[in-house]
């Protein structure tokens, strides 16, 4: 994993419309990037949802919320549909950003052992350095733990 103030590994993924979106793009502005498993399970919905329904209170701080997981951009399409999503989901089939973020792990459900995303978060600053990190997320509340980090940090 990273350490507090490291640069963020570079990223370049599709979003849910098929337009690619990279960190360098995104410069000057705080980037929540968060990790999650897969689109429809009930973790993920929530913790999309949450976001989703923080949002206002990101775009006042100068923030933008991008959630990745392997799905594919089609999927992503239909989650946004489906749930209702204002979010930016990023689609990282291959898992290269993932591994580069250090999430893609080993993870153990019922005795079978598979390689998955572990639920995370990192928080980047205007100059692209990491600025906060969540790993293993409770998705409960998560997002606004994120929201008064943010604005701690602004502070």
């Amino acid at each position: 994993m990273f350490k507090i103030g490291e640069k963020a590994p570079a990223l370049s993924l599709p979003n849910q419309d098929e337009v690619e979106i990279s960190l360098r793009d995104l410069e000057g502005k705080w980037i929540v990037l968060y990790f999650y498993p897969k689109d429809n399970t009930p973790g993920c919905t929530t913790e999309a949802c949450d976001f989703t329904a923080a949002l206002p209170n990101f775009d006042g701080l100068n923030a933008v919320i991008l959630g990745v997981s392997p799905d594919s951009p089609k999927k992503h399409r239909s989650f946004i549909e489906k749930q209702k999503l204002g979010l930016t989901l990023l689609a990282d089939e291959s898992t290269e950003v993932a591994q580069s973020y250090g999430v893609w792990q080993l993870k153990k459900f019922c005795g079978k052992e598979y390689m998955g995303i572990v639920r995370s978060t990192f928080l980047i600053n205007p100059e692209g350095k990491i600025a906060s990190i969540w790993e293993n997320v409770k998705v409960a509340g998560h997002a606004n733990v994120v929201k008064e980090k943010l604005e701690a940090l602004q502070k």
